[in-house]
């Protein structure tokens, strides 16, 4: 269901991507070239319609391939072997799919043996959760890469993992890479993750840059050594096995000189599969919890994709029917990456009471009305004095 107006929806996109499309019938192809190359969410135990779990739990996950020539994402929702808690990760891959296809099974088995089948979530000691998932990540990531190694090819796939362990008054996030879990309170969406990417100003990004910088690796145009536009992740053997050779092959493409090459002295991996682990505790107001790839929030931002979710939930209480409306939405907004959505439904709230929530975007319409307003007076008021 499109909650926002056509007029609207144009506006948006001229404000995010300095243009509209040119006619319906170039929107209209978009749209349909998009979704003839939609992808099922690659998801275990959870079918077609929301499954409700843990504690009255409800599911939604989908995964839409964008205007990519290959879809490299896949979601995983499983509420067995974690005693107490469901599990729900988005991976989001690049140059090609083995490190997720090593990575949806491998993980969870992994995650569910250092968690001592949930006992250590169960036991609340944060501590302890966050050193058992940070030791499991890299101890996964060392199997990865012997395993890619082993295929006897120059496999240069990687993926990010966000992972959630979901229970009735729990969450517990481990991250690595630029997909992103909010969560809604009351409507107003909190952020519980930060994307890692090696530029931007926020303190994020400048330590990751830090990082790069100090294990010998540069930045160039946003991307480490101009090649990726992620910090953290899976796979990636050129950033970390594999770096001075990455550095020579960089010399016969021509991309830099013998003489800069000669200077390169790497001390540490630039890329890293080091998860930031977070637990939070919800509250009388949490509603639901949204974890998605970069795909959706790179072109719909937190607060817009929680209003948006609400108000389908307010509609029809269907998780899953909302899970595919916002994944549509983002490629109607011209997402061009794959989008994968994983939404729970904590169950706590009561979605055919609540009142229809505006989108923010219709704040900004009249932001920019306003602002054009503003302009136009000025303008107005300079002319006035230079013709008196």
């Amino acid at each position: 269901m499109a909650l926002i107006s056509p007029q609207l929806q144009r506006f948006l996109l001229t404000k995010q991507h300095g243009g509209s499309f040119k006619s319906a019938a170039e929107k209209s192809s978009f749209n349909i070239k998009a979704r003839s190359r939609s992808c099922s969410a690659i998801a275990i135990d959870a079918p077609g319609s929301a499954l409700t779990d843990v504690g009255g739990i409800r599911w939604g996950s989908t995964s839409l391939q964008g205007a990519r020539e290959e879809m490299e994402d896949a979601v995983v929702v499983r509420s067995d072997g974690l005693d107490g808690f469901s599990f729900a990760a988005v991976f989001d891959g690049h140059a090609g799919f083995n490190s997720v296809k090593f990575l949806r099974d491998e993980l969870y088995k992994e995650c569910c043996a250092a968690l001592q089948g949930g006992l250590l979530l169960r036991g609340n000691d944060f501590k302890a959760i966050r050193e058992a998932l940070q030791e499991t990540f890299e101890k996964v990531d060392s199997k990865l890469l012997k395993w890619l190694e082993s295929n006897g090819e120059e496999d240069e796939s990687g993926s990010t993992a966000t992972l959630m362990f979901v229970g009735n008054d729990t969450l517990v996030i481990s991250h690595v890479g630029d997909s992103c879990v909010v969560q809604s309170c009351s409507g107003k969406a909190e952020v519980l993750t930060h994307p890692h990417r090696p530029y931007g100003s926020n303190k994020a990004s400048l330590q990751e840059i830090k990082r790069i910088r100090e294990a010998g690796g540069w930045i160039s145009n946003g991307r480490i050594c101009g090649d990726i536009a992620v910090s953290r992740a899976f796979g990636d053997m050129r950033f970390k096995t594999k770096k001075n050779e990455m550095v020579k092959k960089g010399v016969e493409k021509g991309r830099w000189t013998e003489k800069f090459a000669s200077r390169v002295q790497f001390s540490g991996d630039l890329v890293t599969a080091s998860p930031d682990v977070f637990q939070v505790t919800f509250g009388t107001d949490s509603e639901f919890v949204l974890l998605a790839s970069d795909g959706l929030w790179d072109y719909i931002n937190s607060s817009d994709a929680v209003t948006f979710v609400r108000n389908q939930l307010r509609e029809h209480g269907d998780v899953q029917l909302a899970c595919d409306a916002l994944a549509e939405a983002a490629l109607d907004q011209r997402s061009q990456d794959n989008i994968s959505i994983v939404i729970a439904d904590l169950g706590r709230t009561e979605w055919q009471g609540l009142p229809f929530q505006q989108q923010n975007v219709v704040y900004e319409f009249g932001q920019a009305f306003a602002t054009v307003g503003i302009v136009w007076l000025g303008i107005w008021i300079s002319t006035s004095m230079l013709l008196t």
